[in-house]
């Protein structure tokens, strides 16, 4: 055992005694747990000679340091220097696989959002799914970095995926392929209302936003706009500062704080990046809303910039900050909680709207019976040469809208409605 220490403890001491971002006093940090230590490195060395199948010490090492640091929370990670790499690539939203955000719920590999257009979208995967088993390995006990691995794949590749979905295990075969992400889609839907969906926060989701914003400026005059958020997990945090700043001019939009100075932020709007400074906004949200798209409607929520409209969301309100370490591996690590501009921690709470309207499927009575006054012979004109509706026009407004998506069309009834409440 003594030949194990002289060889272990100095790795084991660049391990330790790597500054990290967020270092304490040095004396302090300087005082190593002796005795915890030796019991590292026995277990090391028991596992090195007694495990049934033969691990190189760099392997048993990885091992360790994952446990070590996924234990803290389920959303830090340890990095080796491909999964660095992997993790970057997956990060700038082109990557060959099938499409989805995960996260572990209870122990429990839960789906947040499949991505837009993604293979996952495609099949019917849903919010709420719980993998069970990727091809023939069983999830239970694996690391998130050993999950994606299992995912991801050669573009044209399959994957056969387990599904537990209300009590029912569903089976599903489903091909890889590059997924190029562009988060922000851009679209009118009515008159002088603008919808804009943003999937994912990546690294330039902000700069997406404006362009889109200019592009339907120079068409027609925006009054209203539906922001949707439903199903995004978050992503990059200064992407989604940048949008809440394009409805902002002044004041807070989110702030960071944790043990360390480095993990206390403040991020603040500017008038320099305000496009929408009056007009009204309605934020969507789901429970598949979370981390960066709970800040953007909790900043807009708490600026009274917009309505919040949906279901409560995921309640992700924890930071994690890539630390580099010195041999090119790198730790994931939850540094922080973000607070909205009114103080409140979305962590494990999430958003509640404003107004909470569930998904809805409406149904309509076959050919309803209509009769307007328009549609009697020998009727009277409008008296003031308006053109009359039939009741023809009156099925229509309903639309193909509220049949497809009830969130959506109470956003747009709301922007229309709301300009005639505020009037002077």
């Amino acid at each position: 055992m003594i030949n194990i220490l002289r060889q272990r403890i100095p790795f084991l001491f660049m391990v330790l005694l790597v500054q990290p971002a967020f270092s304490a006093d040095t004396k302090q940090a300087s005082k190593l747990p002796t005795a915890e230590i030796q019991s590292f490195v026995e277990t090391f060395e028991t596992i090195r000679e007694g495990y049934v199948e033969t691990l190189s010490d760099e392997d048993i090492l990885h091992k360790a340091l994952k446990g070590m640091v996924s234990g803290l929370d389920p959303h830090s990670e340890y990095f080796t220097k491909t999964e660095l790499a992997d993790f970057n690539e997956l990060t700038s939203g082109n990557y060959a696989g099938i499409g989805v955000e995960v996260e572990m719920k209870d122990k429990r590999l839960t789906i947040v959002t499949p991505i837009d257009g993604s293979a996952a979208a495609e099949a019917g995967i849903l919010p709420g799914d719980v993998i069970i088993k990727i091809d023939n390995t069983l999830i239970t006990d694996l690391g998130m970095q050993d999950i994606v691995t299992l995912m991801r794949g050669e573009v044209g590749s399959t994957v056969s995926l387990d599904i537990e979905r209300e009590g029912e295990i569903k089976h599903y075969e489903l091909t890889r392929r590059l997924v190029e992400d562009v988060s922000v889609t851009a679209k009118w839907l009515d008159t002088g209302i603008a919808y804009f969906r943003i999937s994912q926060f990546q690294g330039d989701s902000d700069l997406e936003f404006y362009q889109a914003i200019d592009k339907l400026a120079a068409e027609s005059k925006i009054q209203g706009v539906v922001l949707d958020l439903r199903n995004n997990p978050g992503g990059v945090l200064q992407s989604a500062v940048g949008v809440v700043d394009a409805f902002v001019d002044k004041g807070m939009i989110v702030y960071t704080t944790g043990r360390h100075e480095m993990s206390k932020s403040q991020f603040k709007a500017t008038e320099k990046n305000t496009k929408f400074k009056q007009i009204p906004v309605v934020v969507l949200v789901n429970d598949g809303s979370a981390s960066a798209s709970e800040i953007v409607a909790g900043a807009l929520q708490d600026h009274k910039r917009a309505v919040v409209l949906g279901t409560e969301t995921f309640g992700k309100g924890s930071v994690q900050t890539v630390v580099p370490l010195s041999n090119g591996d790198a730790v994931k690590l939850t540094t922080a909680l973000y607070y909205t501009p009114n103080g409140r921690s979305i962590q494990a709470q999430g958003i509640t709207p404003d107004l909470i309207v569930p998904q809805a499927t409406l149904t309509f009575d076959k050919d309803p019976f209509l009769v307007k006054e328009s549609e009697l012979k020998g009727h009277l004109g409008n008296g003031t040469g308006g053109k009359e509706r039939t009741s023809a026009d009156v099925l229509s407004d309903i639309g193909e809208l509220a049949r497809t998506d009830f969130q959506l069309f109470q956003a747009v009834t709301i922007l229309k409605t709301l300009p005639k409440l505020v009037q002077k």
